[in-house]
């Protein structure tokens, strides 16, 4: 075990100081330097501040000005009345304040667009739209998304200028989706503060998520340690996205009648869903050491599953398990769920939509990596129920009843 007590460094993304050595940076003049991976968040990062003294004081300038400003202070304040009247506060014990606070506690990119006072001020417009967001009964994960699209907006422009917003996403190398995104937050934002702005208009072009072979999401899964291993499981069974399976607690699994209860995120409908006897005797060989079945931390989800990813896909000489995502685990579900029914009802209740518009996508999939030429079948026939059942296992479909029997057939 690692001498933890040799070792002054923290976690500049959490403050833990319970690290791995990750292995060493070379840098340009031959010189090697010491890189960690934080236990408890999955952050990664080197042992020295590569930043100048120069920018070290500009970020703390900027840190300091936005914590003394008049809205945050003001916002600490209510925030030290709610805890004085028992008003609830974030997961960690902290105020809502001292959560959001992280919006500029660490400085990656000091070279910013603007004056510190500029900034200063982006910091503290984002607090209270923070904090109205709070009022309005939104999510904290909605909260935290939001905050962090307009903090990496904010290291372009001045928040306050509409224009200079504008000119700032037409500059961004990104995406149309991901600029149009990231308009609809902005415009949100102005609405805290009773302004208005005339959004510019991106063309999206729609795209067909990667799908990949069961073979490979299995070989993926095989790959990985026993916690992760059985996320994945998880994820292909159910289709649950990851922040619904990072909510499950030991409570929700059924092992007698082999269900997990999915508590619903960003608007979907819960459901309780059948697991298979394999998935059922991967979480009954977890540890319980917790009231949830997985670590509630997303983010360290990821960080963990990317490392483990890396790895599997340089072992097996396979760059296509590097594209495998939590979320394409639950496209893989849902078309191969439309490619077994072709009931678009089914999918839309597995898969918890509130609109069979978000199931249509998995219509297109199927047909697009599913597309058949042959209109060849195998037909066979059932007398009874005994041989009805084998023919359904065996992959054919039913067609009709005729002179007393029933006929199916398949694809050859």
């Amino acid at each position: 075990m690692e001498d933890l007590s040799a070792n002054p460094q923290r976690c500049p993304e959490c403050g833990s100081d319970r690290l791995y050595k990750g292995g060493l940076r070379y840098m340009a003049n031959g010189r090697s330097v010491q890189r960690w991976l934080c236990r408890n968040c999955g952050y990664r990062f080197s042992k020295t501040d590569r930043k100048k003294p120069d920018e070290l004081q500009h970020a703390q300038t900027i840190e300091r000005q936005a914590l003394n400003s008049p809205a945050t202070l003001s916002l600490n304040r209510q925030g030290s009345r709610e805890a004085l009247s028992g008003a609830p506060t974030s997961r960690h014990g902290h105020g809502l304040v001292q959560t959001l606070a992280a919006v500029e506690t660490r400085q990656e990119n000091p070279a910013r667009e603007g004056t510190a006072t500029d900034q200063a001020a982006n910091i503290s417009k984002i607090l209270e739209y923070a904090w109205w967001l709070k009022k309005k009964g939104r999510s904290e994960e909605t909260t935290t998304s939001r905050v962090r699209r307009l903090k990496a907006l904010a290291k372009h422009c001045n928040l306050m200028d509409p224009e200079a917003v504008k000119e700032a996403l037409a500059k961004l190398p990104q995406k149309n989706s991901t600029k149009a995104i990231t308009a609809s937050v902005y415009t949100d934002f102005l609405k805290c503060f009773g302004l208005s702005w005339e959004a510019p208009e991106y063309k999206i072009e729609e795209s067909i998520p990667f799908i990949p072979l069961e073979r490979e999401i299995d070989e993926l899964i095989a790959s990985c340690n026993k916690r992760i291993a059985t996320l994945l499981q998880v994820l292909k069974e159910t289709g649950a996205r990851i922040g619904e399976v990072a909510k499950l607690r030991w409570i929700d699994f059924d092992p007698e009648r082999r269900t997990l209860r999915i508590h619903p995120e960003k608007g979907s409908n819960p459901r309780i869903l059948p697991i298979s006897e394999k998935l059922a005797g991967m979480l009954n060989n977890l540890p319980k050491n917790s009231e949830y079945i997985f670590n509630p931390n997303t983010k360290a989800l990821r960080a963990a599953f990317n490392i483990q990813r890396r790895k599997a896909a340089i072992k097996l000489n396979n760059p296509r398990l590097q594209k495998i995502t939590f979320h394409t685990l639950r496209h893989w579900k849902g078309t191969m769920e439309y490619h077994k029914t072709k009931d678009s009802w089914h999918v839309k209740k597995v898969l918890g939509h509130k609109s069979l518009q978000s199931t249509e996508v998995y219509i297109n999939i199927e047909q697009a990596i599913f597309e058949v030429t042959n209109d060849e079948y195998h037909v066979r026939v059932a007398h009874d129920l005994k041989e009805a059942c084998a023919l359904l296992e065996a992959g054919f479909e039913y067609v009709t009843d005729m002179e007393g029997v029933k006929i199916f057939r398949k694809r050859k």
